[in-house]
């Protein structure tokens, strides 16, 4: 894999994973990306429009919902947020850093209001982090 496919709205999930996922394979696929992304964030990254590399690894036996009008709202609107479009492909620190430039943890609530990860309070937390310079965190 050179480069990694990502949808606008997992651009946040990934500041706030922590090892919990929708199935074994999923956080295993997620895992993966994240610690690469950690570890060398020269990694380029392509900003696509609908499933991307998380959702290829989504589990059959849930509610799939890469595909919803709202999450693909989500993503529009955070691309929109951060200046950056469909098919741009750029290394994860330029994005890391914009999203650090861009967000507050209380953006949250705002954009992922539906999503069921946000009362854990992981992806607030990931954006503070990113904002205080210390980048992702390391997922075992």
């Amino acid at each position: 894999m050179d480069g990694i496919r990502l949808r606008g709205h997992h651009l946040l999930c990934l500041l706030g994973y922590r090892g919990m996922g929708y199935s074994p394979e999923y956080v295993e696929n997620m895992t993966a990306i994240h610690n690469r992304l950690r570890v060398t964030p020269q990694t380029p990254v392509m900003l696509v429009g609908g499933v991307d590399d998380l959702c290829d690894k989504f589990p059959l036996s849930q509610e799939y919902h890469c595909e919803d009008d709202n999450v693909n709202e989500r993503d529009h609107m955070i691309l929109e947020y951060l200046g950056i479009q469909r098919g741009d492909m750029l290394p994860w620190r330029n994005i890391q850093s914009q999203l650090a430039t861009v967000f507050h943890p209380s953006d949250i609530n705002v954009l992922c209001p539906t999503c069921s990860w946000r009362k854990y309070g992981v992806c607030a937390e990931g954006i503070q982090a990113i904002r205080d310079g210390q980048g992702l965190p390391k997922i075992p």
